[in-house]
Order: C-alpha cells, then sequence, then structure tokens
C-alpha cells in the first residue's frame, strides 16, 4: 500500500531499512526519530505517514556507509531508485550538518532537531533503574544534557541549535519527544520490561 503523497508505504521502507542495517540500536533509532517525526505531524496537522517514513528512513544507510563523504549520500541515491521523491531525499540529506543541504523547510527543520534527542533520550532511559521511559522525566534529560561525561557521543550543539531552527521550548521538544517514543517503549525495548 502506498502512503500519501505517492510515496513507498511503510512496510517496503521498514524492508529498506532492514535490508541495509541490522544493528538492534540503529534499527530502534530508526524507529524512536520515526514517532517523534509523527507526533510533530500531528502537531502541525502535516502528513503523519509521510514524515514517520522520512524519520524512519533518514539513517537507513549509516551502518554500511557510516563515513561523511557517503551518508547520507548513497541513502539519497538508493531512495531515488526506489522513487521517493525529491523533497523526501531533501529532508534526509538536510539532517547532515555536512551534507551542504540548508535546511529551510518545517519538515527539515523537525527532522533535525529530532534525530540526536531521540538518541539521547533513549541513553537516559537506558541508565534509569528499571531502563523505562514511562519513569523518564523532563527535568532528568535536561540535567545529563549538561553532563559531558554521559553519552558523550551525542551532540548536544545540535540539539539545542535543532530547537532553535524549530522555534519550540527545549522543555516542550524534549517532552513531546519522550511521549511519542512512549508509544512505542515495547518496541525499543524501553517499556521497564527488563527481560
Amino acid at each position: 500500500t502506498g502512503s500519501a503523497a505517492g510515496l513507498p508505504g511503510r512496510d517496503q521502507a521498514m524492508a529498506l531499512l532492514r535490508e541495509y542495517t541490522q544493528k538492534p540500536g540503529l534499527i530502534k533509532h530508526a524507529l524512536a526519530v520515526e514517532a517523534a517525526m509523527r507526533a510533530y505531524a500531528k502537531k502541525h496537522a502535516e502528513d503523519e505517514d509521510s514524515w514517520g517514513l522520512v524519520g524512519l528512513l533518514h539513517d537507513f544507510d549509516y551502518e554500511r556507509w557510516p563515513a561523511p563523504e557517503d551518508h547520507p549520500f548513497r541513502g539519497s541515491e538508493i531512495l531515488e531508485q526506489q522513487g521517493y521523491p525529491d523533497w523526501f531525499r531533501r529532508a534526509i540529506l538536510s539532517h547532515a550538518t555536512y551534507s551542504g543541504v540548508t535546511r529551510e523547510s518545517l519538515l527539515e527543520k523537525t527532522l533535525f532537531a529530532c534525530d540526536e534527542l531521540c538518541g539521547f533520550v533513549t541513553a537516559c532511559a537506558l541508565v534509569m533503574p528499571n531502563k523505562s521511559l514511562h519513569a523518564l522525566k523532563v527535568k532528568s534529560v535536561k540535567k545529563r544534557m549538561k553532563a559531558k561525561a554521559f553519552a558523550a557521543s551525542v551532540n548536544r550543539d545540535d540539539i539545542t541549535n535543532g530547537v532553535a531552527e524549530l522555534g519550540v521550548d527545549l522543555e516542550e521538544h524534549i517532552e513531546l519527544v519522550i511521549e511519542a517514543m512512549r508509544g512505542i517503549a515495547g518496541e525499543l525495548d524501553l517499556d521497564g520490561g527488563g527481560d
């Protein structure tokens, strides 16, 4: 089934993600960003399916081609061959600060703002006593942002710049992303099940 805006459907997008991405952490990251993008689409009365697919596929080429000269350019070429439109590929190219593609649209700014924060929220949930998003508070995410040693690979500037570009309040942004991720906590293994 095709999604809105003439895009391939989610099943096809998931198959593409799994074809190029084996690491569970990267698949969970894709699902988290998809959930956050869908939440923002709903907030702005945009198409949830197409925004979700942008989130789902933004890093699908990263495991195979992590170098800046390849990611997300290789992915964009594959998406073009698969029939994804220019606006979709442009949004994905724009999430890489080094790509030379500026973030202009609300979609592009939202992807950039959600990407690193989803990774950071995951890291924050993983250090909770029961690894649960349900107990995670906005203030603890903000506090951990100040601790440079915590989740050191997450670029704090990308989070703060993303929020500034999007024109949203940091706390509201964190809250929306946590809420979106809570909706798929089971898929992310962050529901406190602890198995």
